[in-house]
């Protein structure tokens, strides 16, 4: 039992004060000589009617430091009322005391100057304000602790009454219970709305049968239960997941005398339903009270509004929402936020923003979970300067961004491909206060490594010990899955062996990333010891790691040995997948059994286990090759029998292959098909058919030379990859004939329009792309800014801005808006040729193309997301992990070859460089 196992020593909260008093500004700098003048002109304004009003009195505050204010107040020391009035105010207006650490400063010397009477007033506000922070209110009451013990400073019963309900509202039950101890022993009687506290702050935790016990010792004092207690008892069952002893608590309230159950009980079980998963319950159960004459409140629609939305039943959600509205029942903010963070989750980002604007039409003032939730959104979908305005808007409106907020942003700049930028944000996040989480460092981590840049992400690795924070799994991992996709198999096993001399426990997906990289590089031997250590741990829960070997074998064409993988996979338990089907259908087809993977698909039929449409991409693919293109198109037609809708993929492959084979009419022909099923071309399907194009105008010698592989040898032109040698052999009319021949199949052209364009820009024929442009708007098609952005990047290359202004007025006459990457890019080139004039309108272009409707809000960061990054890369930091992997290196080695006794040593001595015997991960037989 929890009060069973409470100490009866004194209690003390210094600890929690000591933890947290690196953060403040507590006796770290000499007191100031207090200035008379300073003190005197303030004093004498405060007796002035309408003070709080005065400009010369708020210029003399606010850099008045908390040495001054303890002198200005201890002045007015008669007169309580005007210290708390002037304490507050001050705590707004100076720049000194407007965190906490500057108000508890100023408390302390409060103390010193034994204003008790005016600190007991000063405390109360200062509880309040700490009721949204548990790192502040352990804070506070750190300080006061503190002076309790060097200066025998007391607080009275309005004090504790007050951080009772302070700790209630935290969900610090404990805490709460200790302080309700130390208020008795401080001789003080507690009331009943005291003891009420105490249960409800204990039930929050959870703790319901310590919450019994002080139930009963208050019952011997001669209180009653009453409905707050019954209704705490409810939520401490629901809290611990003992709903039936939750409502044999209703049941007992409903029975009992005056005690009848509310609407505030009835959300409480409808929530804990909702936690159960138990959906349809916690519905059924709000229609009961209203048979029950209990109306449904907005606490008890919110929570059903959110466990629907957890279930991705948006139409339900609304529904509840436009019931709720139906019923005179107002949303609020917890309601909205519920329904954008919904909204966001499931990329509709304009109705999200939609909904946060009713909000604010509706009289909300957001909160930082609602604004965080809209950051996600935009995040998500790659628009930073969306992000970035609601930050300027928080900042603003007094909603102080917390370390999520920057958190959201860093890693949607990540998702662009702005690393550096992120951690520049990062700095900034560190200057105002706020302490970087495990989270933030691994967005960095992640985001470094997406991009190459290693170094960068082990530097960053390697500063979170400076913050108190240790590398956790997600951390190595993204390392390890990083360098094995780039081949370094020796750094990738130096970060495992890291991980197992920190003592963090080697996952399923650590091992398979590793083994992946084995098998990609031909290092099959040391990809089955790592297998055969997880196969000894029992590490295997899915099939993804026996897939990596089949994969690997099946492209070997090793059928014996992918048959025996596969028999072994099913001797360990593991349910082959459709991932896992395909994987051995690909293996067929490679090793041309063609047959044998047509059997395979009926087989996976018969297993409950249909082929989905990368099965059949595989088998398609795999009869072209063959040159069967009839038994493709028969795979083609059984696919859609079997509602499984072809790919884009799947009508390229059958494209090109009839473009190989001369077949061009054939070619359009698929095109047409797959028109006609709302499938819409790629790059790979305009390349061949513009290639087939050309190629059926060469006479007989010249096709011979000319394979379609040569005319579709790809270079890296623009943001998508395109034919270059096609694009520098076509004229303007082969374009025109590809248009039509699209259009004659049933197809919109934008797509082809779009391919041409920006194949012939990237190549440098701007002339003949600005034709089709202009072609584009005669018909009435729409630019988009992928379009724009190629057109303008290309000037951009050859420092020709003055042209890329040109096409961005013609661009915007035209309706279409270049991308922020682009602009970017322009801005950044004007600055450094001294055009600040013209970059100056870009950037109220940008502000204007991204719908931003508060300039002021976002201008403060409008410099940082243009200017361009300036890596400032760390110096090499991976061979600092060499060490780790060296051992690895000579027990891997092939060329090392060592007796069995000489290995199962180094295996002894890898595991004591790295701390512990059992954990060593690799295993060999004697």
């Amino acid at each position: 039992m929890l009060l069973r196992v409470i100490r009866p020593e004194p209690f003390s909260f210094k600890p929690h004060f000591l933890a947290l008093q690196s953060l403040s500004l507590l006796s770290t700098t000499p007191h100031p000589r207090p200035s008379n003048d300073a003190v005197t002109n303030v004093s004498a304004l405060l007796k002035k009617p309408n003070w709080q009003t005065s400009n010369h009195l708020k210029s003399l505050v606010s850099h008045l430091n908390p040495h001054l204010v303890s002198k200005v107040i201890a002045s007015q020391r008669r007169d309580i009322p005007l210290c708390l009035k002037f304490f507050k105010w001050v705590c707004r207006q100076s720049t000194y005391c407007y965190d906490m650490d500057g108000r508890i400063q100023l408390l302390y010397l409060l103390a010193s100057d034994n204003l008790y009477g005016v600190m007991h007033k000063v405390l109360v506000f200062l509880i309040k304000e700490c009721c949204s922070s548990h790192d502040e209110i352990l804070k506070l009451m750190g300080a006061v602790d503190d002076m309790r013990e060097k200066g025998g400073f007391r607080i009275n019963y309005p004090c504790y009454s007050v951080l009772l309900m302070c700790l209630a509202k935290l969900d610090m039950g404990l805490m709460a219970f200790l302080v309700f101890k130390r208020m008795l022993g401080d001789g003080f009687v507690a009331s009943g709305i005291d003891y009420r506290t105490v249960v409800n702050a204990l039930c929050k935790n959870g703790f319901v049968q310590a919450a019994e016990m002080f139930v009963s010792r208050v019952l011997k004092l001669g209180f009653d239960l009453d409905v707050y207690i019954y209704t705490s008892l409810v939520l401490g069952n629901c809290r611990a997941g003992e709903l039936g002893e939750a409502f044999r608590v209703f049941a007992l309230m409903s029975e009992g005398d005056g005690c009848g159950v509310n609407s505030a009980m009835y959300s409480i079980l409808v929530h804990g339903l909702c936690e159960a998963g138990r959906l349809d319950e916690a519905c059924k159960l709000k229609e009961d009270m209203s048979e029950r004459g209990c109306e449904p409140s907005t606490r008890t629609y919110t929570v059903l509004i959110k466990a629907t939305c957890d279930r991705g039943l948006i139409d339900q959600a609304f529904s509840l929402l436009y019931e709720m509205i139906k019923k005179g029942c107002k949303p609020n903010v917890h309601t909205y936020t519920v329904l954008v963070d919904m909204l966001c989750g499931e990329g509709k980002i304009e109705e999200a923003n939609g909904m946060f604007r009713k909000m604010l039409k509706d009289g909300f003032s957001p909160g930082t979970l609602t604004y965080n939730a809209l950051i996600n959104g935009y995040c998500k979908e790659g628009r930073v300067v969306c992000a970035f305005e609601l930050l300027g808007v928080m900042e603003r409106k007094k909603c102080k961004p917390n370390i999520r907020t920057y958190n959201e942003l860093m890693e949607g700049l990540c998702k662009i491909g702005r690393p550096y930028k992120a951690v520049e944000l990062l700095r900034k996040v560190i200057n105002n206060g706020l302490l970087p989480t495990e989270v933030t460092f691994n967005i960095l981590i992640d985001g470094f490594c997406r991009a190459g840049e290693l170094n960068m992400a082990f530097e960053i690795l390697h500063s979170m010990s400076s913050y108190g924070i240790e590398p956790n799994h997600f951390s190595y991992t993204v390392f390890i899955d990083s360098l094995c996709k780039m081949e370094r198999l020796e750094h990738a096993g130096g970060f495992l062996g890291m991980m197992i001399k920190k003592g963090i426990s080697l996952g399923e997906v650590t091992l398979t990333a590793l083994i992946d990289g084995y098998c990609k590089t031909g290092n099959l031997r040391y990809a089955l010891l790592l297998f055969e250590e997880m196969v000894e741990n029992r590490c295997l829960t899915s099939p993804h790691t026996f897939n990596i070997f089949l994969d690997v074998l099946g492209k070997e064409v090793k059928l014996g040995e992918v048959n025996a993988m596969f028999g072994n996979m099913l001797k360990h338990g593991l349910v082959p997948s459709v991932v896992t089907y395909t994987i051995l259908v690909d293996g067929l087809c490679r090793a041309g059994e063609m047959n044998s993977s047509l059997e395979m698909l009926e087989l996976m039929k018969q297993a409950g286990c249909p082929p989905n449409v990368y099965t059949y991409t595989i088998v398609i693919k795999g009869l072209s090759q063959s040159g069967k293109l009839e038994d493709a198109e028969k795979v083609l037609i059984e696919m859609q029998k079997a509602a499984v809708s072809p790919n884009v993929i799947i009508y390229a492959i059958l494209v090109k292959s009839y473009v190989a084979a001369g077949r061009l009419n054939r070619a359009f022909d698929i095109a047409s098909a797959m028109f006609q099923n709302g499938c819409r071309p790629n790059t790979q399907i305009y390349s061949e058919l513009l290639a087939g194009i050309l190629e059926s105008e060469m006479d007989g010698s010249t096709r011979a030379g000319n394979s379609t592989a040569s005319l579709n040898a790809e270079g890296e032109i623009g943001v998508n990859r395109f034919p270059k040698l096609t694009f520098m052999k076509m004229d303007i009319y082969h374009a025109f004939q590809l248009l039509n021949k699209i259009r004659e199949c049933g197809g919109q052209p934008f797509d082809a329009y779009k391919f041409l364009i920006m194949g012939l820009s990237g190549t440098g024929r701007i002339a003949e792309a600005d034709i089709l442009i202009q072609e584009m708007v005669k018909y009435g098609l729409s630019l988009d800014s992928d379009i724009c952005s190629c057109i303008i990047m290309h000037f951009c290359k050859n420092n020709d801005y003055s042209r890329s202004l040109e096409w961005i007025t013609r661009f915007h006459a035209y309706g279409c808006d270049p991308s922020f990457s682009s602009y970017s890019a322009v801005i950044v080139g004007l600055q450094n040729k001294g055009r600040f004039q013209e970059a100056e309108r870009l950037i109220s272009d940008i502000l204007r193309n991204a719908g931003v409707e508060d300039q002021t809000a976002i201008s403060p960061y409008i410099d940082f997301l243009v200017k361009r990054e300036v890596p400032s890369g760390p110096p090499s930091l991976l061979s600092l992990i060499e060490t780790y992997s060296s051992l690895l290196e000579r027990l891997y080695s092939p060329s090392h070859v060592i007796p069995a006794e000489e290995t199962l040593s180094q295996i002894k001595l890898f595991a004591l460089v790295f701390g512990t015997i059992s954990s060593a991960v690799f295993s060999v037989a004697s």
